[in-house]
């Protein structure tokens, strides 16, 4: 039979429990960054993204002509010392082409990832806060996702017109609604724990506790849903450049150059095969490091690491 120990008998100390492993540890985003790197895939991933951002920023200095200038005597040469990548039908330089259009394709990947994360998490927050709204917007959101993106992007830049502004609006319009989701659904999930109830009922403002207590639980999947909308953005915008749909032919970018050579194709396939390639290795490589950010975010997954 057990004894009951005496009121007076101190209550021995409470051992040390073991600490839990966890995705990211105790070195932040420190150590999710070397996480991330930790395999040969996402470091060459890392290095390909890397480069190609670096030459977007160094366009100026690493272009050996302008990328807009036409020279119809010497369209469609091979390459030499001068022209590195040869020329297209109109006597532009390829190389330079290629290396300007970095720009506008990780302009519109990162504008496309600003616009729909900023839009979709208000409207996620609004929808998962308050019942009302959730009635209104939501449907009109399920609208939205009925439709093809693609679809949807063509008839507002033919709406609009083709700059690189509504071209950037017309690919962040249908990212919206499944960012809005996703939010709304962390949302709905911390909004009855006990610690926000806690802070309602001290009085805790609606906002300051969206900011302080639910929005932190949106960071991750935002962190790897913005890396497939970057990448997506990219492709939509040279399958709109590709199509007509785009922006203004003129202007250097991965579609446009693809677009212009491919009547040349047989004669020429480099003018498909440069850009086309350029635009594989962005995506690929940001596909993949957001592979390894969802597996190192993921607490499951990161168990399995």
């Amino acid at each position: 039979m057990t004894q009951t120990p005496a009121p007076d008998t101190p209550i021995p100390p409470a051992r040390d429990l073991p600490e839990m492993d966890s995705a990211a540890p105790d070195g932040g985003f420190g150590a999710l960054v070397r996480g991330v790197l930790s395999s040969w895939p996402s470091r060459i991933s890392a290095l390909v993204l890397g480069a190609i951002i670096l030459m977007a920023v160094l366009a100026p200095f690493l272009g050996t002509t302008d990328p807009v200038a036409i020279n119809p005597a010497l369209r469609l040469q091979g390459s030499g010392p001068e022209h590195w990548l040869g020329t297209d039908s109109f006597g532009r330089d390829v190389y330079s082409r290629i290396v300007y259009g970095a720009r506008i394709s990780l302009a519109v990947g990162a504008g496309t990832v600003l616009v729909s994360l900023l839009f979709g998490v208000f409207f996620g927050v609004i929808t998962g806060y308050f019942k009302w709204a959730d009635i209104i917007v939501m449907r009109f959101m399920d609208g939205l996702m009925a439709i093809p993106g693609i679809l949807l992007a063509i008839a507002l830049v033919a709406i609009s017109g083709a700059t690189l502004t509504t071209v950037l609006i017309a690919i962040s319009v249908p990212e919206i609604p499944r960012i809005a989701r996703m939010v709304r659904s962390v949302i709905l999930g911390v909004k009855n724990e006990p610690y926000v109830e806690a802070a309602s009922v001290l009085g805790t403002g609606v906002w300051k506790m969206v900011w302080r207590h639910m929005l932190p639980n949106t960071v991750a999947p935002l962190l790897v849903q913005g890396t497939y909308i970057f990448a997506s953005a990219i492709m939509t915008e040279s399958i709109l450049s590709f199509l007509g749909a785009g922006i203004p032919p003129e202007t250097p970018s991965w579609g446009n150059m693809m677009a212009d050579g491919r009547t040349f194709f047989l004669l020429k396939p480099e003018l498909i095969l440069y850009p086309g390639a350029m635009v594989s290795l962005t995506v690929l490589s940001v596909n993949m490091l957001g592979d390894v950010l969802r597996d190192r975010l993921d607490p499951r997954m990161a168990k399995r690491l």
